[in-house]
């Protein structure tokens, strides 16, 4: 009786879980740009001269890729072998344990934000939850943002985005957002437990519900966020959505308390389970739908219209718009993954690929 309500409530929830069991066709408008016979990503990053790169699933939970270049087709560590080495007993402030998010910032440096933890809910390292700053001209780091300030217990640093002298960051553990000074490096939690940073219902991809390596029912809070065009808005979701809004003044006034900041949260859209966005310079969000293999376009008055709707969109995971008005599209398959899958054996289909969309629209670079 619980199972059959859970999954009335859930079909309710997500409004299109009949999509992916549609077998939409493939489209013509989505070409394969890398793939890869073993790795598993979940992002894209490119550099305006071209250079392109990822953050990986470790392959086992001792050792495995954590952030590569992908060079000639094939994904190499970066900055170093080193930097992608860590193992248990070795510093983590000093390598990646889980790199879960990467971007090129607008001064041009790579960014990672790695959770320090090394597994689906383990608790962050002490010294490991940091932001990492990479010089893409000497491919070495330039300086590390410690985060475990800011961490707890249960915390799960997800993403990051840039607004002038802040780094806004999501807690998708320990439902939170994170306010870090770049000229400081202090750190604030801001709506700390708020409703709208709090999961409301168990991740799902193609229409089912996911568990994680334990078979718990998998609750992903505070994940994806995106910044206006003009930095005065923030928005930003749990991974079942929906997406809200807050004016970033709310966020970046420290004398602000989270009982005031509460009072400016708006719903922006009905979004559904999703993986990764990504926001253009006329401030449209593209937003991945996990259960319709599908990718939305969230115009900012908040009406959604679907881009593309493809079976190999599975699971896709932050995107990326070059400047030459094409969003790269990975292709995940997380919810393939032992972590996403219950503890069951891998399941993803490989080659993983990483697409691309001529959707002429300009990059945003804040």
């Amino acid at each position: 009786m619980r199972a059959t309500l859970l999954a009335l409530l859930l079909a309710a929830a997500l409004g299109t879980p009949g999509r992916a069991a549609e077998a939409p066709a493939e489209s013509d408008a989505l070409k394969p740009m890398v793939k890869s016979d073993s790795l598993v990503f979940n992002g894209i990053t490119r550099s305006p001269d071209g250079r392109l790169f990822s953050p990986f699933q470790r392959q086992s939970k001792d050792t495995g890729l954590e952030l590569g270049e992908w060079r000639d087709g094939k994904a190499v560590p970066f900055p170093d072998a080193a930097w992608n080495a860590w193992k248990p007993g070795d510093d983590p402030a000093k390598a990646f344990v889980a790199v879960n998010a990467i971007r090129i910032g607008p001064d041009g440096d790579l960014w990672v934000v790695d959770k320090g933890a090394p597994g689906m809910g383990a608790a962050p390292l002490p010294g490991g939850p940091k932001l990492v700053q990479i010089d893409l001209a000497t491919n070495a780091v330039r300086k590390v943002y410690p985060l475990q300030a800011a961490t707890g217990e249960k915390s799960f640093i997800d993403d990051f985005r840039f607004n002038g002298s802040h780094i806004y960051l999501t807690d998708a553990g320990q439902p939170g957002l994170i306010v870090l000074d770049r000229e400081t490096g202090g750190l604030r939690r801001v709506l700390d437990g708020h409703w709208s940073t709090i999961a409301q219902r168990p991740l799902t991809g193609q229409g089912r519900v996911l568990r994680d390596d334990q078979g718990r029912l998998l609750f992903i809070h505070a994940d994806q966020l995106e910044v206006s065009p003009d930095g005065k808005t923030f928005y930003y979701q749990a991974c079942t959505g929906p997406l809200y809004s807050i004016e970033t003044r709310y966020l970046d006034d420290a004398t602000v308390s989270d009982d005031e900041r509460a009072k400016h949260v708006k719903l922006h859209a009905a979004t559904v389970a999703t993986g990764g966005t990504a926001i253009d310079a006329a401030g449209t969000i593209y937003a991945s739908d996990t259960d319709g293999l599908r990718i939305l376009k969230i115009a900012p008055d908040g009406t959604m219209s679907t881009l593309v709707q493809d079976p190999r969109l599975v699971w896709v995971d932050a995107m990326w718009i070059d400047e030459q008005g094409g969003l790269w599209i990975p292709a995940a398959q997380m919810n393939r993954t032992p972590a996403m899958n219950g503890g069951e054996a891998s399941a993803v289909k490989f080659p993983t690929t990483i697409y691309r969309m001529q959707i002429d629209a300009k990059p945003l670079r804040n």
